[in-house]
């Protein structure tokens, strides 16, 4: 499996995906992995995989904004669904309420 650092500017819909279905509520510091980079640099990221990839996201004040962001599109895309659904508000006519009675509710 192959392990790819991505800095939250790179981050596409995909991994920005990933990111808010993993961590719905945010990302504690349990979530962090901390680790030198090439450049014997210390950076900490959050994990989230696909099939054949991890993916380290940096994190920072910046990500919490793009995941909360991204986060509040697909909650506006998905109002947006529900508003485009066309309901019958007609009440319901006496001869469309079927009632049920149970014949067993003779006492011994």
């Amino acid at each position: 499996m192959k392990r790819v650092i991505v800095d939250y500017q790179k981050l596409n819909e995909d991994i920005l995906n990933l990111l808010v279905e993993k961590f719905p509520d945010g990302y504690d510091d349990e979530d962090i992995i901390s680790f030198r980079n090439i450049k014997n640099e210390m950076v900490e990221a959050v994990e989230v995989k696909t099939e054949d990839t991890i993916y380290l996201v940096k994190v920072g004040v910046r990500l919490v904004q793009a995941m909360e962001d991204f986060s509040e599109e697909e909650e506006d895309v998905e109002e947006e669904a529900v508003k485009d659904l066309d309901f019958d508000d007609d009440e319901a006519d006496d001869d469309d309420i079927i009632d049920e009675v149970d014949e067993d509710d003779d006492e011994d």
